[in-house]
């Protein structure tokens, strides 16, 4: 039995970095698959990796002499090379479709689109610029803010999942499909101990921050497309991560 807990823990954290990253990672049955619904938990782990090494990153570059705003430059680099734009890529989908589109089939008609416009163009400005500020701000103060905001942006991912139907029957999120609530909590309840391990008290704010932005997302989705996709979930991790660098940046100022 414990060998069993123990292999779907190994397939379950192997199927969140395939999913959500572009790290090598051996190959998988493809009975494992049938887990990906149940692989959301371990989503904040693809996040500590991936801010893990963007962090180091950024405090070697200080280190090196390097000034924060260049740090800063490297870690985002370094993230979105590592999880391949996929979040990204969602927002600017999500953005273009969203405010695009007058009616639901419309607005997932120009989020299929892989051509990318002015909506796309613009949140992608923004939401590399508050980010790149942010982080180069909170670098040289406290870098693990770095790490608490990417694993617990992706914590918020699976709230949509779980609460919204698919709005189209293909794609990433339709694939993984709709995951049990207790997973939900499970994923949530891994960031809030590293949280308050890394940060101490305040690291119950970025909780906080992901499941307002995530309740709010997922009204928005409702509204626009009925439903949830690929784009809406990395769109989700976008903003929600943003926020929460805002948020910690102004609680440690």
């Amino acid at each position: 039995m414990k060998t069993d807990i123990l292999s779907n823990i190994v397939t379950d954290v192997r199927l969140a970095f395939l999913l959500l990253s572009r790290l090598p990672q051996p190959s998988l049955p493809l009975t494992a698959f049938e887990r990906s619904r149940k692989a959301v938990w371990a989503y904040p782990i693809v996040g500590i990796t991936l801010g893990g090494l963007a962090t180091l990153t950024g405090v070697a570059a200080m280190a090196l002499g390097l000034p924060s705003i260049v740090a800063a430059g490297l870690v985002l680099l370094v993230m979105t090379c590592a999880s391949g734009a996929l979040h990204e890529d969602g927002l600017a989908d999500v953005a273009d479709g969203f405010w695009g589109g007058q009616t639901a089939e419309r607005r997932l008609e120009i989020m299929k689109d892989s051509q990318i416009g002015s909506y796309g163009t613009l949140a992608l400005i923004f939401s590399v610029a508050v980010r790149w500020a942010s982080i180069a701000a909170i670098l040289p103060q406290t870098p693990l803010v770095v790490i608490v905001c990417a694993a617990t942006s992706r914590a918020a991912m699976p709230v949509l999942m779980q609460g919204l139907p698919h709005a189209r029957d293909t794609g990433l999120s339709h694939s993984v499909g709709r995951p049990d609530m207790s997973r939900v909590l499970v994923g949530f309840g891994l960031v809030l101990v590293l949280n308050l391990t890394l940060l101490g008290e305040i690291g119950v704010l970025p909780v906080v921050a992901a499941v307002i932005i995530a309740a709010l997302a997922k009204a928005l989705a409702r509204h626009k497309i009925n439903g949830q996709t690929g784009d809406v979930l990395g769109a989700v991790q976008q903003v929600s991560e943003a926020g929460m660098l805002c948020i910690m940046l102004a609680v440690l100022q």
